[in-house]
């Protein structure tokens, strides 16, 4: 028998792995129903799952916001979102057998009686739709009403599950802003929800790229062996943006980009490509392994020379004049929050011993841009004179994140010609062209695994502290430092950064 929540196809054997999973019934809460990520994101996810036939046919969404608008208002709202960012075809009949599923439950998150509406709603979609008493509440909203919301959902017993009946959380990142904060908000997430039914989403790790890495790694013979201090030089992790922060200062101005990406995204993806093979493809092990290698990770000193800290200021990017953050609308004009930042780590295992592990993001920077590059150390080259040689580089492995997935593989090739002249020449594959089919969206993938319950690819608490207590001693560095050093728009970055490389004889990749 297939598992509650599984499908399986008649015609293929019922051990077969590649079978799609299948949702059971259930209903997804959303909770800042009105903001960009869930008009953006959350809502066309949904409705490309459904298109997918991914989602049961009496899965409810619920809208919760302030606005005065009711289920119509909502499902129009629903509608113009799925039909400008949904990444499937719009079908007349998928979309009619959603709506059914739409309420709308208009409130504030300190109103107890919106909550006894919202409890009530709930319940009556049990009834009438059979979403069986399971729950999933996504919490799209500022960090600092978590515990409002989270009280407000214990006490209207919203969170607690029956018996074979389950209530989940998703928590959108920051995961506080310090190692200290990251404790206080576990502690308050898991006073209402036990760890198994907390889903933080780093929607990086829903990316069908940074999954591949996995695969790369240990379905081939070809690059584990050389996987290692051994044969790798160092390991450079970029997610460059080409766009400033025009109206986002709300949400950005005293973040910064160390907490919004490299505390997540960059260090997930360190912990995926440093991590030792696990004895199953099981979230437990994933995550043990990945806490193994966290627990394993610290900053290079002294910091003033292995860590960077910019902030843009005007130039030209994509042909136009751009104007710097402190003259963006909302930054102050003594801003010091940083729009770039770079950092040197070490993983102290026995196979990345004094390998250098190079973070870096930024804004308006030269182009956009996130991948993995592992850099292979020079070979003798004993054969061979300076001349021949000369324009060839370090030997690199590249996994494109986006744009353009894929993988690259930077090795020396002869030049055709009656001399021994050797360059670097790339082989290439992407996505694009070796599958016929394209890749969900991130938010479709994380957001099916929390209806499923499952959670590999979320961050549990362990996860969360050790990535701030690697990122806090930086923080702390370039409070005590001052102002970050201005760099100019579309260019890749402060001076400083290029000196962090320098030092040690190496540079940065421009992609």
């Amino acid at each position: 028998m297939a598992e509650p929540g599984d499908w399986t196809n008649p015609l293929r054997d019922e051990r077969d792995k590649r079978a799609p999973r299948i949702a059971g019934p259930c209903s997804m809460v959303i909770f800042g129903v009105t903001g960009d990520l869930a008009r953006r994101k959350l809502m066309p996810a949904i409705y490309d799952l459904a298109n997918r036939g991914l989602l049961s046919p009496s899965f409810a969404l619920v809208g919760f916001a302030r606005r005065d608008w009711d289920t119509e208002d909502f499902g129009r709202i629903v509608h113009d979102a799925v039909r400008e960012h949904a990444r499937t075809e719009f079908r007349e009949e998928v979309w009619d057998r959603l709506c059914e599923g739409l309420r709308f439950v208009q409130g504030s998150f300190d109103d107890d009686t919106s909550f006894e509406e919202l409890a009530k709603t709930l319940a009556k979609l049990d009834e009438d739709r059979g979403t069986g008493g399971n729950h999933a509440f996504y919490l799209s909203i500022p960090p600092g009403a978590f515990p409002t919301v989270l009280s407000q959902l214990s006490k209207s017993r919203l969170a607690q599950p029956d018996e074979n009946r389950w209530r989940r959380v998703v928590i959108e990142k920051p995961f506080g802003h310090d190692l200290d904060s990251a404790k206080q908000l576990n502690a308050v997430v898991n006073q209402v929800f036990p760890e198994e039914s907390v889903f933080r989403i780093d929607h990086y790790l829903g990316k069908e790229t940074v999954q591949n890495i996995l695969a790369l790694r240990f379905a081939n013979q070809l690059f584990e062996p050389i996987w290692n201090a051994h044969h790798v030089d160092h390991v450079q992790i970029t997610m460059a943006e080409d766009i400033g922060l025009g109206g986002r200062a709300g949400y950005y101005d005293g973040i910064g980009a160390a907490r919004d990406v490299i505390q997540n995204h960059l260090l997930q993806l360190l912990a995926f490509t440093a991590m030792e093979e696990p004895i199953a493809f099981t979230p437990a092990e994933l995550q043990n392994e990945k806490i193994k290698v966290l627990s394993a990770t610290r900053l290079v000193e002294p910091l003033d020379q292995t860590t960077s800290r910019g902030q843009y200021a005007a130039g030209w990017q994509g042909g136009e004049q751009v104007a710097g953050l402190l003259d963006e609308s909302g930054f102050a004009k003594d801003s010091k929050t940083e729009t770039y930042a770079a950092i040197t780590l070490e993983v102290d295992t026995r196979r990345w011993a004094g390998v250098p592990f190079y973070l870096r993001t930024g804004k308006r920077l030269g182009r956009r841009v996130t991948e993995l590059a592992i850099v292979f150390k020079r070979a003798p080259h004993l054969p061979f004179d300076q001349t021949m040689t000369q324009e060839l580089g370090q030997n690199a492995l590249v996994i494109r994140v986006q744009p353009d997935e894929g993988i690259t593989l930077r090795f020396g090739s002869k030049v055709p010609g009656s001399g021994m002249e050797v360059r670097d020449v790339n082989m290439d594959f992407t996505y694009g062209e070796s599958f016929n089919v394209s890749s969900p969206e991130a938010y479709e993938r994380l957001i099916l695994d929390v209806l499923l319950g499952e959670p590999s690819l979320f961050p549990v608490n362990d996860e969360v502290e050790l990535s701030w207590r690697i990122l806090d001693p930086a923080l702390e560095h370039w409070a005590a430092t001052g102002a970050p050093e201005p760099y100019e728009s579309g260019t890749w970055g402060p001076d400083s950064a290029q000196a962090m490389l320098q030092r040690t004889g190496r540079e940065w990749r421009r992609p």
